[in-house]
Order: structure tokens, then C-alpha cells, then sequence
């Protein structure tokens, strides 16, 4: 897979985990609407790290990824009982810590810069990406992400560390998919031409376009 930094934990259709609590989203909402706790839990913590790993990628900082997620997981708590099912939990979910990391990168007015440690730590996508390792400095992929424009950045990020098909990213953006195409493609071509590849990735195959 050719993913930028995909998380060990959650599910990008968020319907069927019965390894993961023993029961499926769609299950585990419905008790938490009704009150269970324990269901309330499990969900949340089902979707941690793929929250977390979507908030540091759009951030580019530990400290305001932590605050996002924890924003985030607060929002779709408080806002579990309007949830209708029209959408995968993951989704949804995704849509919130977007949009919460979206609210942030505004409140900054610029990009951050992200600490030495943070630069460096992108093995993922150059492990998974055709560029070669040996040749790319991992602080330059770093800082080609950072100065890539939000919709781009935020677009690849849904696809190659959420993992969501188009459609779902369309719909947690808003937008038609192929706008979602079009970012992507154009993101990637960003990245391949900051790092002097132009030729740049290509994009996986996938059941739903």
C-alpha cells in the first residue's frame, strides 16, 4: 500500500470490526446513544490513533495534534446522538477531526514549523512512496507537506493516513469527487516536484473509486 502513514488501529469503513470489542461500529453507536459507556469506550478507543495520526499529518505538530484529537473526540461525543448512520462512524468522525484541524491551521494564519524531531519522522511515506530513501532528505519531504496547500495536504492525508476511498473523502470534505481527485493528483505531483521527482507516485487501485 502506498501510504503516506497508515495507524495500526481503526477502520476506514467503520462498520465491521468484530475483532476489535467484539462488535461493529454500527452496534457500538447505538448502545452509546442509548447510554452504555463501556460501548462509548470501545468506540472512541477503536479510533484513536487513526484520529491522532490524521490530526499530526494535517498539523505538523505533536502538541496541537493531541488538542485536536482530544477537541475532536469531545465534538463527536457531544454530538453522538444527532449521528444518523447516513455515514460510517469512521467518516463522520474523520469529517470532525478534519474539520477541528482545519479550525486550527486557521487560527494560526500560517504554517507551523514543526520541531527537528518531528521533520524526521516520515519514514512511512518514503518507505511506501518510489523515492529513494537513501538519496531523499527526510527533512525536505518534511517541509515540501508543509508548504503544500491545505486543500492539497489534507486531501492525500485523508487517502494515504485515513485510508478513506474517494467517496468518503468527498463526503467528509464536501466536495465533489473529482475535486478529491484532482487534490490528490495535484498534491502528489506537489510533493514529486519538491522532492525533484517528477514523475511523482501513482495512485493505488481501489474497489471504490
Amino acid at each position: 500500500m502506498d501510504a503516506v502513514d497508515s495507524a495500526p488501529d481503526g477502520d476506514s469503513s467503520g462498520t465491521s470490526r468484530p475483532g476489535v470489542g467484539g462488535t461493529d461500529d454500527r452496534s457500538l453507536v447505538a448502545a452509546a446513544q442509548s447510554g452504555d459507556r463501556a460501548a462509548l469506550d470501545t468506540l472512541l478507543r477503536r479510533h484513536y490513533d487513526r484520529v491522532t495520526n490524521i490530526c499530526r499529518r494535517i498539523l505538523h505538530n505533536d502538541a496541537d495534534a493531541a488538542d485536536a484529537t482530544q477537541d475532536a473526540l469531545i465534538a463527536a461525543v457531544r454530538g453522538l446522538g444527532r449521528f444518523d448512520g447516513n455515514a460510517a462512524f469512521s467518516t463522520w468522525l474523520y469529517r470532525i477531526a478534519t474539520n477541528t484541524c482545519l479550525d486550527q491551521l486557521r487560527r494560526r494564519k500560517r504554517r507551523p514549523t514543526a520541531p527537528l524531531e518531528q521533520l524526521l519522522n516520515v519514514g512511512g511515506l518514503l518507505e511506501t512512496r518510489p523515492f529513494d530513501a537513501t538519496v531523499v532528505d527526510q527533512m525536505a519531504v518534511q517541509h515540501a507537506l508543509e508548504r503544500m496547500p491545505d486543500d492539497f495536504r489534507v486531501a492525500v492525508v485523508l487517502r494515504d493516513v485515513a485510508d478513506l476511498d474517494y467517496a468518503d473523502i468527498a463526503d467528509t470534505l464536501g466536495v465533489p469527487i473529482g475535486t478529491v481527485r484532482s487534490r490528490i493528483a495535484r498534491g502528489r505531483a506537489w510533493l514529486a516536484k519538491e522532492l525533484g521527482n517528477q514523475t511523482g507516485p501513482a495512485d493505488r487501485q481501489t474497489d471504490h473509486p
